[in-house]
C-alpha cells in the first residue's frame, strides 16, 4: 500500500536557518500515515469507535538533508507487509526535486481501547492491508 501527501513547508515549522526543525519530520510522517490508512478507507477514528487504538511503538528517522522554507514537500507511507501485533510503516519526507530528506519507519501496535490490553489487528484495517498489497 501507498500513500502521498504533498504540501508546502510552512514558516513555523522552520528554525532562524529556514530549515525544517528535525522533530517535524515526525509529524509529517504522522500526517501520511493517516491519510494512508483513512485513504483506505478505515481512519484512526473508526477504528478507535471499533475499540482499537494504534499506539506508536517506535519511530525511526534518518535525515537526509535539509528541507527549507519555501520547499514543497512530498511525504510517502507504505506498508508493505501484512501486521499480527505491530504494523510497520516505511516513511520518507523528498523535496521537490524528489531529493530524500528524511526517511524511516513508524511501528505500530494494537490496544484493547477498554482494557489498554494488546491485541491483534482489527479484521477491517487487515482485510484492506490484504486487499492492496
Amino acid at each position: 500500500m501507498h500513500y502521498e501527501l504533498k504540501f508546502p513547508v510552512r514558516y513555523y515549522e522552520t528554525d532562524q536557518m529556514g530549515v525544517v526543525h528535525h522533530s517535524n519530520y515526525i509529524r509529517y510522517f504522522e500526517c501520511a500515515r493517516n491519510g494512508l490508512i483513512a485513504d483506505f478507507g478505515y481512519p484512526i477514528e473508526a477504528c478507535e469507535r471499533d475499540g482499537v487504538t494504534i499506539p506508536v511503538v517506535s519511530v525511526e528517522c534518518r535525515y537526509k538533508r535539509p528541507a527549507r522554507m519555501g520547499d514543497i514537500v512530498t511525504v510517502s507511507a507504505d506498508i508493505d507487509k501484512v501486521p499480527l501485533a505491530k504494523l510497520v510503516i516505511r516513511q520518507q519526507v523528498c523535496n521537490q526535486h524528489g531529493e530524500v530528506c528524511a526517511e524511516g519507519q513508524v511501528t505500530l501496535g494494537f490496544l484493547d481501547k477498554a482494557t489498554g490490553r494488546p491485541v491483534r489487528c482489527p479484521d477491517k484495517l487487515l482485510k484492506i492491508i490484504e486487499n492492496n498489497l
